[in-house]
C-alpha cells in the first residue's frame, strides 16, 4: 500500500487553477449568451477505512470533482451541473443552463448581488480551517482496529458494526459574473464505531464518533471504542415507559435536531412559501427570555465555519433570537428578495448556531427534572413545518427522583414546537460542538409520552 503524501502543497495549487477554472466557465457562459452567471467548483480528495471484527472490511480512495452552474438570461434562469470539468463538458454544461433558462419564467427575485453586497476576495477572514493529516492506509487500519478493540473489551459485547476513521481535504471556489471569485481549502476527519450487546437474550446496538478539522484534536481511537461501548452497554434492560405526560431532557446529541427545526421554520423559503408555523412572528417572543440564538460563521476550525455564503455575501456573527425575541429570518438572497427583506448572508444555511450552555451538567439537569425521560435517539419524520405539530419515536432513559433509573425504547414524544421552545426550562452545558449546531442539553415542561 502506498503512503499518502501530505496535502499541503497540493491544495494550495488547487485554490488557484480552481479559481482560474472558475474564471473560464463564466467567460463561456457569457460567451453562450448569458447575460450573468454564478459557478461553484469544488474538489476532495481522502481516505476511508473501516474495520469489522479485527478485519479490514473496505478501504477507499476518494477524488472527486464537480461543478453546479447557475445562469442568468434576463430575470430567467437555469442550472446544470457535471462532475466532468473538462473544456467540451463546460461547454455541454452551459447550453445545458441556457436551455433550462429558456423555458423557465421571468421571476424578479432572480439575479446576483450588487457588487456592494459581495464579499471581499482579497480579504476573506482566515478560519483555520485547512489542516491536513497525512496518514497511510496502515496507520489508518491500525487506527480503526485500537477504536474497535477497545470498545469490544466487555464480554456483553459480542458483535460489531464496525469501527471506521476517515480523513479528507476539499477545496470550494465560488464565482460570478460581478467580479467576484473566491476560494478556499478545508480538512475534515472522524472515527467512529458501532457495536452490539447482548445480555439475558436481548441485543442492543449504539455508536459514537468524533470529528474535527484538526487531527491533534480528536480524541484518542481507545475513547472512541470505550465511549460507544458504554453507550451501547447502558441500553441493555430497555423497558417502555407508562404514557403520560412527563417533562423531557433532550440529550445535547438530539437537542441540536429540535432547534434544526426551528432554523428550518425561520429559513426564507418556508416563509415566502408560507409553510412555516413561525410566519409572522418577527420581533414576537419565541423562547423563554433567557435565550439568545446566534450564529458564529467565523469560528476558527468550526465544523460549518464559511467566509462567504452561497450567494458570495459575506457571512457574519448574527443573533436570530435576543432576549427570547425573534429579531431575523435565515434568508438567502433569493429568499430575501422574495419577502422585500435584507439578505442575512445565509445562502446554504446557518453556520456553527449556538445556545450558551448553562450552568449545570448533565446529572444535575435530571436532578432539577425530578422524575421524567432523558430522550437519547430520535426516529421517524413526524414533524408538520406547517403547524408545529411534533411526534416522534424515540429511545433514552427513566429518571426517577434526579437519578437515571433504566433504558428506554419503543415510545413516542409528542408536543407543538412552538409551544416546546417556549416551555425550555434549562440548557445543560454538555454542549456538543461535532456538527453545525451547538448546544447542551434541553430540559422541557412535560409533553406527551405514549409508550406501554
Amino acid at each position: 500500500m502506498t503512503k499518502l503524501a501530505p496535502h499541503a502543497n497540493t491544495t494550495q495549487v488547487d485554490v488557484e487553477q480552481l479559481k482560474q477554472q472558475v474564471n473560464e466557465i463564466l467567460a463561456e457562459a457569457e460567451r453562450q449568451g448569458a447575460s450573468a452567471a454564478a459557478v461553484n467548483l469544488g474538489v476532495s480528495q481522502g481516505l476511508s477505512v473501516e474495520v469489522r471484527m479485527g478485519g479490514v472490511d473496505t478501504l477507499e480512495f476518494h477524488h472527486n470533482q464537480g461543478v453546479s452552474l447557475t445562469v442568468y438570461v434576463g430575470q430567467r434562469t437555469g442550472s446544470a451541473s457535471s462532475t466532468d470539468t473538462s473544456p467540451n463538458s463546460i461547454k455541454e454544461t452551459v447550453a445545458a443552463a441556457l436551455a433550462i433558462a429558456k423555458h423557465t419564467g421571468e421571476d424578479e427575485a432572480n439575479g446576483l448581488a450588487p457588487k456592494e453586497l459581495l464579499a471581499q476576495a482579497d480579504s476573506l477572514p482566515a478560519l483555520d480551517l485547512h489542516h491536513p493529516w497525512a496518514l497511510s492506509p496502515e496507520e489508518a487500519i491500525t487506527l480503526a482496529q485500537q477504536v474497535e478493540q477497545a470498545g469490544r473489551e466487555d464480554k456483553r459485547i459480542v458483535n460489531s458494526d464496525g469501527a471506521t476513521v476517515t480523513s479528507g481535504f476539499s477545496v470550494r471556489a465560488y464565482g460570478n459574473t460581478q467580479g467576484f471569485v473566491a476560494a478556499y481549502p478545508s480538512t475534515s476527519h472522524g472515527m467512529s464505531c458501532a457495536l452490539v450487546a447482548e445480555a439475558k437474550g436481548e441485543m442492543q446496538r449504539d455508536y459514537y464518533y468524533h470529528a474535527h478539522r484538526n487531527p491533534a484534536m480528536l480524541m484518542a481511537p481507545e475513547e472512541v471504542g470505550a465511549k460507544a461501548a458504554e453507550r451501547t452497554l447502558s441500553r441493555l434492560g430497555a423497558k417502555q415507559p407508562a404514557t403520560g405526560k412527563w417533562p423531557v431532557i433532550f440529550h445535547a446529541e438530539v437537542a441540536r435536531g429540535l432547534l434544526g427545526h426551528f432554523i428550518s421554520a425561520i429559513s426564507g423559503g418556508a416563509l415566502y412559501r408560507k409553510a412555516s408555523f413561525m410566519l409572522d412572528r418577527l420581533d414576537t417572543p419565541v423562547f423563554p427570555e433567557w435565550v439568545t440564538l446566534a450564529e458564529h460563521p467565523h469560528l476558527l476550525q468550526g465544523p460549518a465555519s464559511a467566509p462567504f455564503d452561497s450567494d458570495g455575501l459575506p457571512t457574519r456573527a448574527q443573533n436570530f433570537v435576543e432576549a427570547g425575541v425573534l429579531r431575523s429570518y435565515v434568508l438567502s438572497l433569493y429568499s430575501s428578495r422574495r419577502l422585500g427583506l435584507a439578505p442575512t448572508g445565509n445562502g446554504g444555511g446557518v453556520r456553527n448556531l449556538a445556545l450558551p450552555a448553562g450552568d449545570k451538567n448533565l446529572a444535575q439537569l435530571c436532578e432539577q427534572m425530578g422524575t421524567g425521560i432523558l430522550v437519547t435517539e430520535l426516529m421517524g419524520q413526524g414533524v408538520n413545518a406547517l403547524t408545529g405539530d411534533y411526534s416522534r419515536g424515540a429511545a433514552g432513559y427513566w429518571v426517577e427522583n434526579g437519578v437515571i433509573a433504566h433504558p428506554l425504547e419503543e415510545f413516542t414524544v409528542a408536543g407543538n414546537l412552538a409551544d416546546m421552545f417556549m416551555s425550555i426550562e434549562a440548557v445543560g452545558n454538555d454542549v456538543d460542538q461535532r456538527g453545525g449546531i451547538h448546544t447542551g442539553s434541553l430540559l422541557l415542561a412535560p409533553l406527551t409520552v405514549a409508550g406501554a
